[in-house]
Formats: structure tokens, C-alpha cells, sequence
């Protein structure tokens, strides 16, 4: 028998001690937004339980590897996931499932069910939001450190071309967060074109 309590417990407390300071996006803060966004865009997709479950325990670890490496990451995530989970009663089929869902997170997404679109929605549901702007500055911060990307305008374009070339996969993102996405898109643009 799956013992979910205890996995969320035990990855709660290692992703707050394990992931670096300065994953000002990615860090333990992301985990909990799309944890919460799973848990809404399953309710309007009516998943069941037992699915949602494994959803959250996929959204857990779907990050994780970011203790050891930047690029990447969500193939070490799937290994994480592949040694622990059995020791909280997790089958062979079940963590197969949970690392199609941590796959599905891996940009460009290309999530082939129901669940991997799902927690693919909830990675980047942030775009479709009024926090588009404060969350993408926290990502921006964190490419600083890792990818040398350093001039706003660069990013700004980075920003546009991304949102440009996103889909929401669910109705009910579709339906709910793409109005707002494209709001956000013309933010973007019209910040370009004034040359910031």
C-alpha cells in the first residue's frame, strides 16, 4: 500500500534543505505553486483520487533534480523517484507513471495523457496569471546565475518567443489561463518595442 503521507513528508523536508538559495524560480516555493495548481486543474478535469495521488507525488520529484545538476534535471528527478519510492510501497507501474508525469515537465512538453498534461499545465500555469511578470523577474534572476544571461531586453525576447510557442494542453486551462497569457504576450511586445 502507497504511503503517500509519508513521501509528501519526506520530500517537503528535503527539497526545503536540498535545493540551492539562489533557484530564485525553481526553488521549494515553485514546487508548492504547482502542487496547488495540480490540485486545481484535476478538480476541473474530474480526476479521481487515486490518479490525483499520483500526480502530487509526481510533482514532488519533478524538480528534484535540481539538487545535483541544472540541465537535466527531470531525467535525475525520475532516478530519485525510481529508488525512493518503492521504500514508501509504490509499484513498478505506478512510478512508470510518475515519470511519464515528471517528463512531461521537460520544455519543449509533449505530454501523451490526460495526467501528463495535467502537471505539464500546472509547471508553466504561471504564464496565464496576473504574477506572469514577478515570477518570470525570479526566473530571469536565476538565469543570471546559471545560463549568463544578463541584458533584460534579451530576456524580454526570450519571453515573448516562449509565450508565443506555449500551449496549454487542458480545457480548462485553455478555457481559464490562455486569455490572460495573451495579455501577458502583449505586455511583452509592447515593452520590446520601446526598446526595454
Amino acid at each position: 500500500m502507497a504511503n503517500f503521507l509519508g513521501i509528501k513528508k519526506y520530500m517537503t523536508s528535503f527539497l526545503k534543505k536540498s535545493l540551492a538559495h539562489d533557484l530564485y524560480y525553481h526553488g521549494f516555493h515553485h514546487t508548492m505553486d504547482v502542487y496547488k495548481y495540480v490540485v486545481e486543474i484535476a478538480k476541473a478535469e474530474k480526476v479521481g483520487r487515486d490518479d490525483l495521488s499520483l500526480l502530487k507525488v509526481a510533482v514532488l520529484f519533478h524538480d528534484a533534480g535540481f539538487v545535483e545538476t541544472y540541465t537535466g534535471h527531470e531525467d535525475l528527478s525520475c532516478v530519485m523517484a525510481k529508488k525512493i519510492l518503492p521504500q514508501y510501497g509504490y509499484i513498478k507501474s505506478q512510478i512508470e507513471r510518475i515519470c511519464g508525469m515528471i517528463q512531461a515537465t521537460k520544455i519543449p512538453q509533449k505530454p501523451t495523457n490526460l495526467f501528463e498534461q495535467i502537471i505539464a499545465d500546472a509547471d508553466l500555469l504561471y504564464l496565464g496569471t496576473s504574477r506572469f511578470k514577478e515570477i518570470g523577474d525570479t526566473l530571469f534572476e536565476e538565469m543570471r546565475i546559471y545560463s549568463g544571461l544578463y541584458n533584460r531586453q534579451e530576456w524580454n525576447k526570450i519571453q515573448k518567443k516562449f509565450l508565443e510557442n506555449h500551449q496549454y494542453h487542458t480545457n480548462y486551462c485553455h478555457n481559464t489561463y490562455e486569455p490572460t497569457k495573451q495579455k501577458n504576450l502583449k505586455k511583452i511586445v509592447a515593452l520590446i518595442e520601446k526598446g526595454n
